[in-house]
């Protein structure tokens, strides 16, 4: 009895001291007691697994809890069921509504990179028959276990990684699948429905945390959107201010009867950089700011502009280059250039676009006023020179704008040869004469009133002036003054001459270019409408006239003979009754006083026209 009392003291002290199973066998004492104590024992490690576990969960759901990034979450997770589960690997597909199957994104312990882009249709595969089922599922030996549909991309992803025991559970949220926990050996491995219960809590730990996380960062980038939008909302207001503001001041500056130039000074000080206004055919109106280009670069950035800017829209045309037309009336009147702007916001676009139709008001104010004040010169040029008009009404309104035609004043007629506007062409005369002439449109025409003694040269300055930007041909007569009765004859006559003379230019390949009629030679006795002729013929032969009359000589006599004479100073010599050496030493001083040449065909015919003319004057 007392042996008995000390082998079940015995015994109860190997249990309180957490004794193994096989302690507990060895000892001998009575089986039925061994026995007993050997199921407590198994009953104490059960409950101390347990304990081992819950407090492993609660530290998962710690960890998982502390976490808000998604993908650190999911690797969170598998790393924890690889640990609770003491398997090789253990990994997580997730479920994808879009393709209605499942798709690997978290693994533990894997080393295929062919198993850990697999993915798992509903129904195939132990993991797909999980999600089809929303069941737990697991097997020792995957290959050869027939309940699962087996496919050649999951077997042999699973064959690669190495895997033969596997369980999976679904992770779900109120009816919510999620996706599928797995847990797996590399070895056959039973799997007890502890385990299996274990790896279920995991995962329905894990699938409240996904969901939670999920729904944080779509919290997170619903807030953030809504933060962008209250900011874009911000901005947009802000540049509604700004760009009304801008409006108020271009709007000032035209109340306060400011100009285009305050309009592209003021956009600058609001952009910064430079600003350009080019007219409807590229010519710069008014340059602000900073280093604007100059010279050769600014006339190729005024045709890029005129060749590449969209309308009423503002187009980028390089890096730093932005471009606006301008319009009105549905009629494009100019062009916006602004340069040295990197990037523009709807604020600065909205600010250009404001200058834009200001500038289009302003500048259509000018032309209108421009035009009523040139229509008024274009109305009395046509009736100076139309040879209708009254004098004494007409010489006051020329003199109230600043034409006195008391003093010698000259006709110019100007032909634009490229086809362009007569109108634009006024507006160049004007800019290239600087106000000091009047100029007007008569007939499809630009006719010029200037004050001035010298056609030819007042004709050719104008023309090279205007061939910067036009293609022109001007024709010169007068001068004409007031000091006649026949004044407004005079200037139709006059207006006809330069008109002839544009012509005849034009007709001698001298297209481009200034003069008067007489300047064109013999072809000015033609195209003039009073020849003068003896004014031709001195212009000719003078130089020979005074020299014969100084000496007492016959030049002029001697050059008509060898004319007549076919060109031959020898039968020259014989009808002059001279030796062919005195003809010979004429002829050398004729050159000498008309110049190299005179024998050419042009040169011989202007000579011979001019002495048959001299008989005729002298008759």
């Amino acid at each position: 009895m007392h042996d008995d009392v000390d082998a079940g003291t015995r015994l109860l002290e190997l249990l309180a001291s957490g004794a193994s199973a096989a302690d507990l066998a060895a000892l001998d004492v009575d089986p039925h007691a061994r026995d007993l104590a050997l199921r407590i024992a198994g009953a104490f490690d059960v409950q101390r697994r347990r304990e081992q576990q819950l407090a492993a969960l609660v530290d998962t759901a710690g960890e998982l809890a502390s976490m808000s990034d998604p993908s650190v979450v999911l690797d969170a997770i598998v790393r924890r069921a690889r640990a609770l589960m003491g398997t090789d690997v253990a990994y997580l597909t997730l479920y994808d509504p879009v393709h209605e199957d499942t798709f690997m994104r978290a693994t533990a312990g894997s080393v295929s990179a062919q198993f850990q882009v697999v993915r798992l249709d509903f129904g195939a595969g132990l993991g797909g028959l999980v999600a089809q089922s929303r069941k737990p599922y697991w097997t020792a030996d995957y290959f050869e276990d027939a309940r699962f549909k087996h496919t050649s991309s999951i077997d042999g992803a699973v064959g690669d990684e190495g895997l033969v025991a596997i369980c999976g559970t679904p992770l779900i949220v109120k009816d919510e699948f999620v996706g599928v926990l797995f847990a797996s050996n590399r070895t056959p491995r039973p799997f007890t429905h502890d385990e299996v219960a274990l790896l279920g809590s995991l995962a329905a730990l894990a699938a409240v945390t996904i969901v939670q996380v999920r729904a944080a960062e779509e919290s997170a980038r619903t807030l953030a959107a809504l933060s962008e939008a209250t900011e874009s909302v911000s901005r947009y207001a802000a540049g509604i201010e700004r760009a009304a503001a801008a409006h108020d001041r271009f709007a000032e500056i035209v109340l306060e009867g400011g100009g285009v130039d305050d309009l592209t000074e003021s956009l600058t000080r609001l952009l910064g950089g430079w600003a350009i206004l080019l007219d409807d055919e590229g010519v710069p109106r008014s340059v602000a700011g900073d280093d604007p280009p100059s010279g050769d670069a600014l006339h190729r950035l005024a045709a890029d502009v005129v060749e590449r800017a969209d309308g009423v829209r503002l187009s980028r045309l390089d890096d730093d280059v932005w471009a606006i037309g301008i319009t009105a009336t549905g009629e494009a009147i100019g062009y916006l250039v602004i340069g040295d702007v990197s990037t523009m916001d709807e604020s600065d676009e909205r600010t250009v676009e404001r200058a834009a139709v200001v500038t289009a008001l302003v500048l259509l104010g000018e032309r209108n006023r421009a035009e009523a004040r040139q229509q008024q010169r274009t109305d009395l040029v046509a009736g100076l020179v139309g040879g209708h008009g009254d004098a004494a009404v007409l010489v006051p309104a020329a003199r109230s704008l600043g034409l006195d035609l008391r003093e010698p004043t000259c006709l110019l007629a100007v032909r634009r040869d490229d086809g362009g506007s007569t109108r634009s062409l006024v507006l160049a005369v004007n800019a290239a004469l600087g106000g000091q002439a009047l100029v007007g449109e008569v007939d499809g025409h630009v006719v010029t009133l200037i004050p001035g003694g010298e056609p030819g040269s007042l004709a050719a300055d104008l023309a090279a002036r205007l061939s910067r930007s036009h293609c022109v041909t001007v024709g010169a007569a007068g001068p004409v003054d007031e000091s006649r009765s026949t004044l407004t004859a005079d200037l139709a006559s006059a207006h006809t001459e330069a008109l002839r003379t544009a012509e005849a230019l034009v007709a001698l390949g001298r297209r481009g270019d200034g003069a008067s009629a007489a300047e064109l030679g013999f072809a000015g006795l033609i195209v003039g409408t009073r020849p003068e002729v003896t004014a031709y013929v001195d212009s000719v032969l003078g130089s020979l006239v005074d020299y014969d009359e100084a000496r007492g000589t016959d030049l002029v006599g001697t050059l008509e003979a060898y004319f007549l004479a076919g060109a031959s100073p020898r039968h020259a010599a014989t009808s002059l009754h001279v030796h062919t050496n005195t003809v010979a030493q004429r002829l050398e001083r004729i050159t000498r006083l008309v110049g190299d040449g005179w024998q050419s065909p042009d040169r011989a015919l202007e000579l011979q026209l001019a002495l048959r003319l001299r008989h005729l004057v002298a008759s």
